[in-house]
């Protein structure tokens, strides 16, 4: 089969059709890009150029409150600042880390109201410029359109609410926490209906919510059929009226979720966090038909060259058998793995993913 674009190559994938090979796709860290350039990658290459992977945008729309952001404190190791959703958190400039967040601005129902008010869709919500400069070029070389949402567990318990108090809340104020969920989606599609009336149509809509962590979830699932699966199949649905195909990332183990995902017509689960209990093995078995897998290989195994092979090659025929498989790090690219060793990952996945 003749080399296909990335778009056709992936269309095909969630079809199940005939392909030359596995899409590839991946994102590394700031950090492991500036080791690479240390190591013969040039500062002006595109990562999934230089790599020959497959291309793939994200249309981005910003759906926050708009919390002022302003500098606390700055020193050489971190910066502690306020984030348009609401938290106070640091960052560490050397090294790559999710933030440590310190406090938080929504904490009841009416500081939540007043943020609610603050969340209405604007046209500067939206990068015009970004998409005018850039659009018809994706289509012109093949990419792969993503929409992106941002609402549900993920963003609220993280930079809104703060993780403790927001489960406490999923029981104790659950008509609350749902408000807050659907207002987020609420926003974040509209924005999305003024880009898709403006003609950049995408093919694919994507949002993160984690929901797990390491051998579990953050919360029952007779929680998530009650607060967030109606939630999630409103956002499936809208993807699909816009004939584009829905796909969620959550990272931990999140298999207790997955007959409630596949029931609701997702098409497509990232990263399958196989550090966290994820089995990718088992997931293909028994959700292989109904989703697009992307994801289940550990880069902390890739600084070992016959480990990673001998991985790659026992799980890749499993997970790419009758299609619906993107290759792909159990989450990204840390800067443990070194130009050589993602060279070598990628050739694997190239010379084994052939069909």
């Amino acid at each position: 089969m003749a080399e296909l674009t990335s778009h056709e190559r992936i269309a095909r994938a969630y079809d199940r059709k005939d392909i030359d090979r596995v899409p590839i796709f991946d994102v590394p860290w700031t950090t492991s890009i500036i080791r690479w350039q240390s190591e013969g990658m040039p500062r002006d290459a595109v990562f999934h150029d230089f790599f020959g992977l497959d291309r793939i945008c994200k249309i981005d729309v910003d759906n926050s409150p708009r919390f002022p952001v302003r500098v606390i404190e700055e020193t050489d190791e971190y910066i502690i600042q306020t984030h348009p959703w609401g938290s106070t958190y640091r960052m560490w400039k050397n090294k790559m880390s999710l933030p440590e967040f310190l406090s938080f601005s929504i904490t009841d129902e009416e500081s939540w109201e007043q943020a609610k008010k603050q969340m209405f869709p604007s046209d500067d919500r939206v990068p015009w410029d970004f998409l005018e400069q850039n659009y018809s070029n994706w289509k012109a070389e093949g990419y792969w359109i993503r929409a992106r949402l941002w609402f549900g567990f993920d963003v609220t318990h993280s930079y809104s609410v703060g993780t403790e108090a927001f489960l406490i809340d999923m029981m104790e104020r659950p008509e609350w926490c749902v408000d807050q969920f659907n207002h987020e989606l609420d926003l974040s599609i509209a924005l999305l209906e003024k880009v898709w009336d403006a003609g950049y149509t995408f093919d694919e809509v994507s949002w993160d919510d984690d929901m797990g962590y390491k051998y579990s979830q953050f919360f029952s699932p007779q929680m998530y059929r009650d607060l967030l699966k109606p939630v999630h199949k409103r956002a499936i649905d809208w993807a699909h009226s816009k004939g584009a195909k829905a796909h969620m990332h959550s990272c931990g183990d999140i298999r207790p979720f997955l007959p409630e995902l596949t029931e609701i017509g997702l098409d497509a689960i990232n990263p399958m966090e196989v550090k966290a209990g994820m089995d990718p093995a088992y997931v293909k078995e028994n959700f292989g038909n109904k989703l697009l897998l992307r994801g289940g290989f550990d880069p902390q195994d890739w600084n070992n060259h016959e480990k990673t092979e001998e991985i790659i090659r026992k799980r890749l025929p499993i997970l790419m058998e009758g299609g619906g498989y993107l290759f792909a790090s159990d989450h990204s690219i840390p800067d443990s793995v070194s130009l050589e060793d993602y060279r070598f990952v990628i050739k694997l996945a190239k010379e084994i993913g052939r069909y």
